[in-house]
């Protein structure tokens, strides 16, 4: 297990009703189950269309089951943004 910050910005810090929460996981796919875990499908749907950074660097399309999270780390939950 690693232990580590995860981080919310726009609809996922809404969502999450928290810009920031503890992780306790082996898995990028474990720490984002265990912060869905009593926030509903709000949060499941902001989630599920994020991105995800973890220390500065794109988790990109591989599969979240595979990112091995690092102790101390810091994953950044980014949902898409509008703009112009």
């Amino acid at each position: 297990m690693a232990r580590g910050t995860l981080r919310f910005w726009a609809a996922a810090k809404a969502a999450a009703g928290t810009h920031e929460e503890p992780y306790d996981a082996v898995t990028l796919a474990e720490a984002v189950a265990a912060a869905g875990e009593g926030r509903g499908g709000e949060f499941a749907r902001v989630v599920g269309r994020s991105s995800f950074l973890i220390d500065g660097e794109p988790v990109g399309t591989r599969p979240h089951e595979s990112v091995t999270l690092p102790e101390g780390g810091v994953v950044e939950v980014l949902p898409p943004f509008a703009g112009g």
